[in-house]
């Protein structure tokens, strides 16, 4: 009796235990951060098309390329693009060194806190101070330099670092299109060398994956020490235009998937959407006045209106921040994600499993039945995953 007894709580436990292990694994979620709607099930439905082996969309692994703009799209671009700041951040600390800069614009303004007249200038104006700036020093000088101001500068709004001004949502896709064989790639109008110093910590994409402008460089041996120099001139400008040839450049595949927020990421997400077999393209839009800010088609910074027109057209994904997503920065720690090896049980150990199952339900009314809904399966290995540090 008492061998019965055991075995059958050793069933009990086990069947449990299968049962328990199924309804986890099926919880976890790869996008926890995003609503369950047309945005989201875009994104799922696309991935499953190119991933599944067989299937009339399939992707190679290879060819499964995803380009991402950083401003405004993985991170915040309010109510200045952040690399402007740096810039800011730079004159003030090298104005000691530079006289003529407290009478000449825009550098003027900037050291005066006018920052609506030191931006008067446009393009140009950034311009002119990125490379004042910049340049004059070796790519690992700026590097460093990069690093410190990244490790304490804070947001004027939010106070918090700018690190922790990126979108949990888009932490949680990058993660979940690398964890399906994606190579995912920052492709911004931002300077190159300004954003890889982080970006791997920060969305872990390392620095070959990242795309961006940049400034000429040329090498020099000082005290027989060969060292990159940065020179005060443009070298590529990777907006608009620019963007496609930027990867065709740097990554030499097209992207079956693009994201972006502006019309500056417009011609990547055509150029994107014009390549052959299934593509997906896709906008965040701007729409959060209470927990970011909403803005779009009337914007100096992250405009965002003929994009708008050809997403409506060609049926692009739009992402609304107010709809779509249930948090929109990261709290805190980084979510854990737990993954599982499963083997699937044999027919035997599924006709055992079941005939155990509705003898046990027979004295324990309140437990799971054996079906399509609790399934068992066998966990051979699990380990828990940041959502942002898995890269490839």
């Amino acid at each position: 009796m008492k061998t019965i007894r055991s075995q059958l709580l050793l069933a009990a436990a086990l069947v449990g235990a299968l049962a328990f292990a199924a309804t986890v694994a099926r919880a976890a979620d790869p996008l926890p951060s995003w609503n369950d709607g047309k945005a989201r099930q875009a994104i799922t439905s696309f991935v499953e098309k190119v991933t599944k082996a067989g299937s009339p969309d399939f992707v190679p692994v290879a060819e499964r390329i995803a380009t991402f703009d950083n401003d405004g799209t993985l991170w915040a671009e309010q109510p200045m693009y952040f690399q402007v700041v740096f810039i800011f951040d730079r004159i003030k600390q090298l104005a000691p060194q530079h006289a003529e800069w407290t009478t000449k614009e825009p550098f003027a303004s900037v050291l005066k806190g006018d920052v609506k007249a030191a931006l008067a200038g446009g393009e140009h104006a950034i311009m002119e101070m990125a490379m004042a700036t910049h340049a004059g020093m070796t790519t690992e000088e700026f590097e460093q330099i990069v690093t410190d101001w990244i490790a304490t500068a804070r947001h004027p709004v939010s106070k918090r670092p700018y690190t922790e001004m990126v979108y949990q949502p888009m932490l949680e896709l990058l993660a979940y299109l690398r964890a399906n064989g994606f190579k995912t790639f920052i492709v911004s109008g931002g300077g190159i060398e300004f954003m890889r110093p982080w970006a791997e910590k920060v969305y872990g994409i390392p620095p070959e994956q990242v795309v961006g402008s940049s400034i000429k460089t040329t090498f020099e041996l000082r005290d027989g020490k060969p060292v990159l120099v940065r020179l005060p001139e443009l070298n590529f400008y990777d907006d608009k235009d620019g963007k496609p040839v930027g990867i065709n450049q740097h990554i030499g595949r097209r992207p079956i998937a693009a994201f972006g927020n502006s019309d500056g990421d417009l011609q990547m997400l055509q150029w994107t959407a014009a390549g052959p077999g299934l593509r997906f393209c896709l906008y965040v839009h701007h729409t959060d006045a209470a927990r970011e800010w909403a803005y779009d088609r009337e914007s100096n910074i992250g405009k965002l209106d003929k994009g708008l027109d050809e997403a409506a057209a060609k049926g692009w994904t739009v992402v609304s921040m107010k709809d779509d997503w249930k948090q929109i920065f990261p709290s805190g720690q980084a979510p854990v994600t737990a993954i599982d090896t499963l083997l699937e049980p044999d027919a035997t150990m599924l006709q055992h499993a079941g005939a155990d199952n509705a003898h046990l339900l027979n004295a324990f009314q309140n437990g799971f039945a054996s079906d399509a809904a609790h399934r068992p399966h066998i966990t051979r290995n699990q380990r828990l995953d940041g959502t942002a540090a898995p890269r490839n």
